[in-house]
């Protein structure tokens, strides 16, 4: 009989993993979203390492419109308007992988259309979880239930289902730092090289644009400052800092700054058969522009380990995930 597996979060990580679900006929599963649709219109931006593109290349990622992504050649830094050093990032590409960088609505557009439809449940909220013997009973707020083998949550780092779990283990910390991430078109700012990733730094703040597409650009600021401060004061430090770079960028949109917060160290389940993936199991920071790959990696590890069908495949996946965010 085949085991059933409740994916919680239709993100990069759940989407990654029905995508390798789908190909084994061992398992049945279902993804549960708690939006009404999966958002194809947020087009902020997102970068892919290698190792996650070789992984998404056995899925057919290869296949993408070419012009739905780019592949810069360089990371160049930048301090008070000079050009430090870069870095390379044509020497670890492959023929077929190469570093990526496109928008994640697009990234989670080609995710979506190699599932089949009848996999998607959404408008669907977790009221209860119970853990019976080997099986896991989920109520939802609409009164439906449902019985699966495994539970996977993947449904970020504000994770309800995880704080449903294990309350204790899900504490979040505010890093100090607000971001803002908006998308420019190429012909409104100048001075850098737009073929390349730039990063400029700067004392508490810095700046990351690079090319999503041959005409769109997306742009992240990060800016240290408390908890709790406008956003008219962001802009000003902001507007300070593209003023001192002479960066005369143009934005289409209103800007708006969020609170930076990093996840606690990594816990595993207390349940034998649930998993956290993707920013339920971790969240890094902006910084390290590891997310998206972190997510791919994760569903590739775990989707391995449940074809195995070993008994020990969740103290496994920790250990594997664990050292790998240790790593990086």
């Amino acid at each position: 009989m085949k085991k059933k597996i409740a994916i919680i979060g239709a993100g990069i990580a759940g989407l990654t993993l029905g995508n390798f679900l789908q190909k084994n006929s061992d398992y049945e599963f279902i993804i549960y979203e708690k939006a009404e649709k999966l958002n194809l219109e947020e087009g902020f931006g997102i970068q892919l390492a290698i190792n996650s593109v070789s992984i998404l290349n056995q899925i057919g990622f290869r296949d993408l419109n070419k012009t739905d992504s780019f592949n810069p050649k360089t990371l160049d830094f930048y301090s008070n308007q000079h050009k430090l050093c870069h870095l390379d990032l044509t020497q670890f590409n492959t023929e077929t992988e190469k570093y990526t960088t496109l928008k994640r609505s697009s990234l989670i557009k080609f995710l979506k259309d190699r599932l089949f439809s009848n996999v998607f449940r959404f408008n669907k909220t977790i009221e209860t979880i119970e853990h019976e013997e080997n099986k896991i009973q989920i109520k939802f707020t609409d009164g439906v239930a449902e019985e699966v083998d495994y539970l996977v949550v993947s449904d970020g780092v504000f994770s309800n289902t995880k704080k449903i779990l294990e309350n204790e283990k899900t504490k979040i910390n505010f890093q100090g730092a607000f971001a803002v991430r908006t998308i420019i078109s190429r012909d409104n700012f100048d001075i850098l090289d737009k073929e390349n990733i730039s990063l400029l730094m700067h004392p508490n703040t810095h700046l990351v644009l690079y090319p999503l597409n041959k005409d769109e650009y997306n742009f992240v600021a990060l800016i240290r400052n408390k908890f709790g401060v406008s956003d008219h004061e962001n802009k000003e430090i902001l507007n300070k800092i593209l003023k001192q770079n002479k960066l005369n960028i143009i934005f289409d949109k209103e800007l708006s700054f969020w609170p930076i917060y990093k996840s606690h160290k990594p816990a595993i389940s207390k349940y034998k058969n649930i998993f956290y993936l993707g920013d339920a199991f971790y969240a890094f920071l902006p910084t390290m522009a590891q997310g998206a790959s972190q997510s791919i990696e994760g569903a590739n590890e775990l989707f391995k380990l449940l074809e195995k069908n070993i008994n020990d495949l969740q103290e496994l996946y920790f250990e594997d995930r664990l050292k790998r965010v240790k790593t990086i």
